[in-house]
């Protein structure tokens, strides 16, 4: 792992453990060195042994003495690293037969729904191609992309921005729970399977990436427990998360490839960003049906566009050891050192979500204003139309008034005025 390069467009070093990299007359040096290579020449930064006129073993290794700047993960930290160009990942024989097969599933699953479908599909601007573009009846595209090794975050980030730019919604499928495109741009996973068995049709079922949103009034009755309260009681508020299939109440029902590639192409399914309970950057993105994706922006408001939505662990940031420069060329040492394990990022837990403030106590001869937020939650937490809503005569919480089933006391006033 190097810490330092050579900028060969201002011929000046840069110390990579610095927060100024050693220049705090250029703002915006940081920005530049880290732009990918794809958008900058790919000979700004050297290996400074080779500037030098020393050796740099990756080019006696016959490989490159040109550099790229990419977050490492040591220990916790992470620093900003050097490493030699090319470093990219060459799939394996067998990755290559998976990702074939893959995208021939997708295209052929689309065709029998008799949706269009095209492989390797390039973008208007020539700059991205989509493993295989599926169109709905209704003009939505959905461009697969089947990444089933490792691409840095900026990559998944700025090729998934060009295609909403061009009007194309980005899917992302793959196959290890801690891939680095998880939660930077709308996902699916499914299982390490031989190419022999997605080619043939064996069952694909996505297992991470596709959630549903619950609602539930917090009382002791509920199946869950409160998020706010770390599962200590029960706040008695309305709360809104999103949940797997198999973690429902009640279950629901596994998502397959090929409903995705349907409903992904349709509208039934829609991608959501959704921001961390309690706020800051971090956030996760996932496909949701689209009932409760309208049931969310009417909660919380419009969903963070995908553009903006630059997902980010709290522990992304940026650290600076500020240390010497080392001169020394440190090719074939770079993957021991930025090669700690990577963190699983696609989690069974219930992500997302919001409480809604308790409704206050009705005042006599003072009714209490039911919000259409409000109503909305509690619709989908009692599971019935909003206009069978109305309020405890007791307590004035909301509860099911009107209609079938109806009562005029909710279940805490009921047993409370039992046991008078």
């Amino acid at each position: 792992m190097a810490n330092a390069v050579w900028h060969t467009g201002y011929g000046i070093e840069i110390n990579l453990s610095l927060p100024d990299l050693g220049h705090p007359g250029r703002p915006d040096l940081l920005r530049e060195i880290v732009a990918s290579v794809a958008d900058r020449d790919p000979q700004l930064l050297e290996c400074l042994a080779h500037h030098d006129g020393r050796e740099c073993l990756s080019e006696s290794g016959g490989k490159s003495p040109w550099m790229f700047i990419r977050r490492g993960r040591v220990g916790g930290r992470r620093p900003l690293v050097a490493s030699h160009l090319p470093i990219t990942h060459k799939a394996t024989p067998a990755e290559s037969a998976q990702h074939k097969a893959t995208k021939e599933r997708v295209v052929e699953t689309a065709s029998r729904y008799g949706l269009e479908a095209e492989a390797e599909a390039p973008m208007a601007n020539r700059r991205s191609i989509s493993d295989a573009l599926v169109t709905g009846p209704g003009g939505i595209s959905v461009g697969w992309e089947i990444q089933y090794h490792h691409l840095g975050p900026s990559s998944v980030h700025r090729r998934s921005v060009n295609a909403v730019e061009h009007g194309i919604t980005p899917l992302w499928v793959a196959k290890d729970r801690t891939a680095s495109l998880i939660d930077r741009a709308p996902w699916a996973r499914v299982d390490d399977m031989p190419w022999k068995d997605i080619a043939t049709g064996k069952e694909m079922v996505i297992r991470g990436g596709y959630r549903h949103l619950q609602v539930w009034k917090c009382v002791p009755s509920s199946h869950r427990h409160c998020p706010d309260t770390e599962g200590a009681g029960h706040c008695g508020a309305m709360h809104a998360e999103w949940f797997l299939p198999a973690l429902c109440h009640p279950e629901k029902k596994a998502v397959h490839l090929e409903d995705l590639v349907l409903q992904s192409a349709t509208g039934d399914s829609v991608p959501v960003y959704v921001p961390n309970r309690g706020g800051g950057r971090a956030g996760r993105h996932m496909w949701v049906p689209v009932a409760d994706c309208e049931l969310w922006e009417e909660l919380v408001g419009e969903a963070e566009p995908l553009a903006d939505a630059r997902a980010q662990e709290s522990g992304d940031e940026i650290t600076f050891a500020e240390d010497e420069i080392d001169r020394q060329c440190r090719a074939g040492e770079e993957g021991r050192f930025v090669s700690d394990a990577r963190p699983v990022r696609d989690l069974d837990r219930p992500t997302g979500g919001l409480t809604l403030p308790r409704m206050p106590l009705r005042q006599a001869r003072n009714p209490v204003l039911i919000t259409s937020v409000e109503r909305a939650a509690a619709s989908a937490a009692l599971g019935c139309p909003s206009w069978e809503l109305g309020p405890c005569a007791e307590c004035g919480q909301l509860m099911r008034r009107y209609g079938r089933n109806a009562a005029m006391f909710c279940g805490v006033c009921r047993a409370a005025l039992n046991g008078r």
